[in-house]
């Protein structure tokens, strides 16, 4: 007996800003998965809320299956730390011509156990495609900020210059004129018992067609040194031994 394939739809969810965040929601086989985990045990007695569509569907984003297994995180749950509160994780693969999902697990919750789901590779890439494609869930801070990520991110002769590191350029649809550009400094945190800095700055956004904006502002960021016009934000106690005073007051957005 065959075995009919699943069916996948990768459906935005986008309440209004003050009311949620948007999120991807897997729907298989016409039923949403990161509800059926709740059901059959979930974290807490809390939902799991979706990656943002930013993160999971991004172009050649973390969905896109190849012969090589990637590990995806597909939604977190309750305070959004995972070893806390949960988050739920799968391995996709491409094997022939189907797209496998297996490999569940929740570093919180190891009650997780779904089945695995095997998809026709032509419907699978094809709902990605289309999903990444979609982007009327992003407003225009929110587009600035993608493309200005992808911008610095492109630029690692400057972040070399400066030894600082992207952590990210985040926008909230709370705030719809302005994204924050946070960098850590020194590029190489690997040894704990170093000092460090956390930089950060909150630029406005207007009304122009946000690519402008984006191009603007990674020429103005990247003409010259960061750190002489960004804010400290956070860091290590001992950071004020980078030469950088500790900052009066809360980040504003942290």
């Amino acid at each position: 007996m065959t075995t009919r394939p699943d069916l996948l739809s990768l459906r935005i969810a986008c309440p209004p800003p003050d009311e949620g965040v948007v999120e991807v929601r897997p729907i298989v086989n016409g039923l949403d998965l990161l509800a059926e985990v709740l059901v059959s045990g979930g974290v807490g007695g809390s939902r799991y809320v979706g990656v943002g569509p930013r993160f999971l569907l991004d172009q050649d984003g973390p969905l896109h299956a190849t012969a090589t297994p990637r590990e995806v995180r597909l939604a977190v749950s309750g305070c959004g730390v995972e070893e806390c509160c949960g988050a739920l994780y799968m391995t996709v693969a491409r094997r022939g011509d189907h797209v496998v999902w297996a490999g569940w697990r929740d570093p919180a919750n190891q009650d997780v156990d779904l089945p695995e789901l095997r998809f026709t590779a032509e419907q699978y890439d094809a709902e990605v495609v289309r999903a990444e494609e979609d982007r009327s869930w992003e407003w225009p801070a929110g587009a600035v900020a993608r493309m200005l990520e992808a911008g610095l991110r492109g630029r690692a002769d400057w972040l070399v210059r400066w030894d600082c590191e992207l952590e990210g350029v985040w926008a909230f649809r709370t705030e719809p004129d302005r994204i924050h550009v946070v960098l850590w400094h020194p590029r190489d945190r690997g040894d704990a018992d170093l000092p460090w800095l956390q930089f950060g700055m909150t630029l406005p956004i207007s009304a122009e067609p946000p690519t402008v904006q984006a191009e603007r502002l990674e020429a103005r960021l990247t003409a010259g040194d960061p750190r002489a016009t960004a804010e400290v934000w956070g860091g290590s106690h001992d950071a004020e031994q980078l030469g950088y005073p500790w900052p009066p007051v809360d980040p504003p957005f942290m």
